[in-house]
């Protein structure tokens, strides 16, 4: 016990040093970026001391998960739930690289953007988690430091979702409701979707095909591909939330540069709570497909640009291990998240040097609420952004 706890404080320390000597780098590369590109995502906690504050957070925002007394509900589950997350993230070493990646992918971004838009060069990237450091507000106060000319938010969700990009935005036009916009001056602008690019179909399809290649030539034009994206509460979907129709673009254009070369099913992972959520669920999906005989599998995570604890736990533990060992499959295998893969680098190139160039600084759609949308939060962010991006 004392050494795991000693593994986990070094960790903790190794986590802050981490961050810090990133803020630090980021800041001697470019002492003064001409164009900010802010990458939102939900976080993962770099070691499990951060688990709990990062189930808080998660727990008490409204934008994502609505609970009866969720003031008081939300801190309760959080705590319950802590052992056991933190249990999970032992299992894929101790934390999230969802950090590591992001970075990863926002270094190589900028290093490209310079070359190909040198107009609004230099560009340095900002990484800015919802639910665990570096959180969103203290990004933008580093973001307000080095006084870009253009700020640029881009959403590490392609598909868009009220609960998950949605609540970036909001955090984000919340906090300057609070606080002085010490980027009123910069020029600002929004991504808010690109699940439709064709180099990121691209990417998942390289992915797809590398693991196919893994199973025995007889059997892989039987293998089941199942994109596996992470769930939606029903009366979120009824309220109009475009997430399931934007994750479904995404995997018609997958598999159209497949070929359409395998059967392939869209499924559904990560559930919560006892209300009704989208199915079928990945977990459901296999058990039925090996009852009618079939018994290999390709697991996409199609709604994930970098590995994190719904991946390598999930999705490589719980289903490609667990639970093909008690269903009798002969074998389920993973393709990777886009991660750093050249073609996705691209994508990701692709799509903020044409908004860059376009003029258009926030997408209608994103302006438009939900037919049915109950969240006043709403309403004021997109009117805010209205405004910041006129």
């Amino acid at each position: 016990m004392l050494k795991n706890l000693l593994t986990s404080k070094a960790s903790a320390l190794m986590a802050l040093g981490t961050q810090s000597r990133y803020f630090s780098m980021q800041s001697v590369k470019y002492s003064k970026p001409r164009t900010a590109i802010v990458m939102l995502n939900m976080g993962g906690p770099q070691n499990t001391d951060q688990v709990h504050d990062y189930l808080l957070r998660i727990m008490t925002d409204r934008d994502m998960i609505q609970l009866p007394v969720q003031s008081k509900l939300g801190p309760w589950i959080a705590k319950r739930r802590t052992p056991e997350v933190q249990k999970k993230y032992a299992e894929i070493g101790g934390g999230s690289p969802i950090f590591k990646w992001t970075n990863l992918q926002g270094e190589l971004l900028c290093k490209q953007l310079d070359k190909v838009s040198p107009e609004t060069a230099p560009h340095k990237h900002y990484v800015a988690f919802r639910y665990v450091t570096p959180l969103t507000e203290d990004t933008l106060m580093q973001v307000e430091a080095d006084q870009p000319e253009r700020v640029v938010l881009f959403s590490q969700y392609p598909q868009y979702s009220c609960a998950t990009s949605g609540s970036s935005f909001n955090a984000i036009s919340t906090h300057y409701k609070t606080n002085t916009n010490g980027l009123s001056n910069a020029k600002w602008s929004i991504i808010d979707r690109w699940g439709t690019h064709p180099l990121l179909a691209r990417t998942f399809a390289d992915n797809i095909r590398k693991e196919l290649e893994k199973f025995p030539a007889e059997k892989r034009k039987d293998v089941i591909i199942l994109f596996s994206a992470h769930s939606l509460p029903l009366r979120a979907v009824n309220r109009g939330d475009a997430y399931p129709s934007e994750v479904g673009a995404t995997v018609q254009n997958v598999m159209g540069e497949l070929n359409y070369c395998n059967p392939y099913c869209l499924v559904w992972q990560s559930k919560v709570g006892p209300l009704p959520w989208l199915e079928p669920f990945t977990e459901n999906a296999i058990k039925g497909y090996v009852k009618q005989g079939k018994k290999n599998f390709i697991l996409v995570p199609i709604a994930f640009v970098n590995e994190h604890i719904e991946t390598l736990h999930e999705l490589d533990i719980e289903y490609c291990q667990e639970l093909a060992h008690e269903v009798g499959a002969e074998k389920i295998g993973r393709a990777a998240a886009p991660n750093d893969h050249p073609l996705f680098i691209e994508a990701m190139t692709d799509v903020v040097s044409s908004h860059l160039k376009n003029g258009n600084r926030v997408n209608p759609k994103f302006l438009l609420r939900c037919p049915s949308c109950i969240n006043e939060k709403c309403g004021t962010s997109k009117q805010w952004y209205k405004e910041m991006c006129n």
